[in-house]
């Protein structure tokens, strides 16, 4: 039996998510992969809890009463005090500023496994310093969630790329909240900001709807798949055509933009009013290996496309090869949601045991 220690950063939705379902999980692993896995340390932004014998069902509660203020040092030393091997820490935070930690963790001996874009999207220099302590020290970094949450895109192309397949082109709709707002602009009546607003309801977008509608989120993702292509790019390479209009950006609070979110209705019903009946909006990311092009953009696709028949929240990727020619690889499914991001994350972990 293989013991394996996890320390958990980040215990929000998609964290707490992923505690219970490795509590569910965990006799299964035993008994099927000879795997035990151990919980001793979960985290948030401030306050660290540790059980050595690992967290159970009343870990919320715990949490509360018996958390602490920590630093990254204070969790490395009490992992290195216990003896515990086999480490992996799994960030389920979105935070620039933990990223900072994945260094020293890697030099500490963890394995990393994150949902957190942000390590992947650095500026190209600290990209590749953390690639090279992961060589340096042997370590494993996971995040298939960073793209399309438990979608299986990032180990697609790269298991493609790996065995010298040409990738071509690789285009899809990346955000689960811009995937429904679209949808649903395109074949109900209601208004845009009406749409949004139902978005918002089914907590679908960021709780500041314009880090959806920035496109930034679209665009770091289409990066990440860029790099695994490896693409000499940086976040500033990608053209982003950002959907919210220059007098609601800036210097306005998120409040400020949804008590004005009505003024979006004229500009997005004029685009559909000058739609042909056979295309539907679509906010898509797409890469072009040939020309090195990163872009993310708001356009007029066949209604009879696969990115044109998406539905619901869904996010679709289609990828572009020699080998199928015409016809692309098409990857499609729930590409947000707390469950399936959650499973991303254990999949990941459990990648890493195996």
């Amino acid at each position: 039996m293989k013991t394996i220690h996890i320390v958990l950063f980040g215990i929000g939705n998609v964290g707490s998510t992923l505690i219970n379902q490795i509590n569910a999980a965990k006799e299964r692993l035993k008994q099927y992969k000879d795997i035990e896995l151990h919980l001793p340390v979960i985290a948030n932004s401030k306050l660290v809890f540790t059980s050595e014998n690992g967290v159970d069902s009343n870990w919320q509660s715990n949490f509360e009463q018996f958390s602490v203020p920590f630093k990254i040092e204070d969790v490395i030393r009490y992992v290195k005090e216990k003896n515990f091997k086999n480490l992996i820490a799994v960030d389920a935070t979105a935070s620039a500023q933990f990223v900072e930690n994945y260094i020293p963790l890697i030099e500490n001996g963890f394995h990393l496994v994150s949902a957190n874009k942000m390590a992947n999207t650095l500026p190209l220099e600290e990209y590749q310093a953390l690639r090279s302590a992961l060589k340096k020290y042997q370590k494993t970094y996971l995040y298939e969630t960073n793209v399309g949450a438990g979608l299986p895109v990032i180990e697609t192309i790269q298991s493609l790329y790996a065995s010298g397949e040409k990738i071509h082109k690789i285009r899809g709709v990346f955000s689960g909240s811009l995937s429904y707002i679209f949808n649903a602009f395109s074949s109900e009546e209601d208004a845009f900001s009406s749409i949004l607003n139902k978005a918002s309801d089914l907590g679908l977008t960021e709780p500041d709807a314009r880090e959806d509608l920035s496109g930034k989120d679209v665009a770091r993702k289409l990066l990440i798949l860029a790099r695994e292509l490896e693409f000499q790019s940086n976040f500033e390479d990608v053209k982003i055509q950002s959907l919210i209009p220059k007098q609601l950006n800036g210097k306005t609070t998120a409040v400020q933009f949804q008590s004005r979110v009505r003024e979006l209705d004229g500009y997005f019903q004029n685009l559909k009013d000058e739609q042909s009946k056979d295309t539907v909006l679509r906010y898509v990311g797409e890469l072009n290996t040939e020309t090195k092009e990163l872009e993310v953009k708001l356009i007029s696709e066949a209604k009879t496309s696969s990115i044109g028949q998406l539905k619901g929240s869904d996010a679709i990727f289609e990828i572009f090869t020699e080998s199928y020619g015409a016809h692309p690889i098409v990857i499609q499914g729930a590409g947000a949601g707390n469950q399936v991001t959650a499973r991303g994350l254990l999949s990941d972990i459990v990648k890493i045991c195996c």
